[in-house]
């Protein structure tokens, strides 16, 4: 095992559903991404770059509920400030596949 961390590292941790609003290219980003904004219901809305092209078009990803961690420092990537992770699978293909919920919930329900 890697790095083996204590329930309380991963109490840390803010995991939260959310709902993508908004999809757009990120034409600067090195690899292809969208910027998605993403409404975490009473934690607001906040923005994320995601590498997630090769399975999900723009189409495919609004009005999506996704699952996020909400408590990364903001990071610049380009000219885009990313505010949250979204959190996937990769594939034998290395495409990345999102986690969700099988039921919706509340945007800004967290994960434990």
């Amino acid at each position: 095992m890697n790095n083996i961390i204590t329930f309380e590292d991963f109490q840390k941790l803010d995991i939260r559903t959310g709902t993508i609003i908004e999809v757009y290219d990120f034409l600067k980003a090195r690899k292809p991404a969208y910027q998605l904004t993403i409404d975490f219901g009473s934690l607001g809305i906040k923005k994320s770059s995601a590498q997630i092209t090769d399975l999900y078009s723009k189409e495919d990803l609004l009005n999506r509920q996704i699952i996020a961690i909400v408590n990364f420092a903001p990071k610049q990537i380009a000219n885009f400030i990313s505010e949250c992770l979204v959190l996937g699978i990769a594939n034998n293909q290395h495409e990345i596949i999102l986690l969700k919920s099988d039921k919706l919930t509340i945007n800004g329900t967290p994960i434990s």
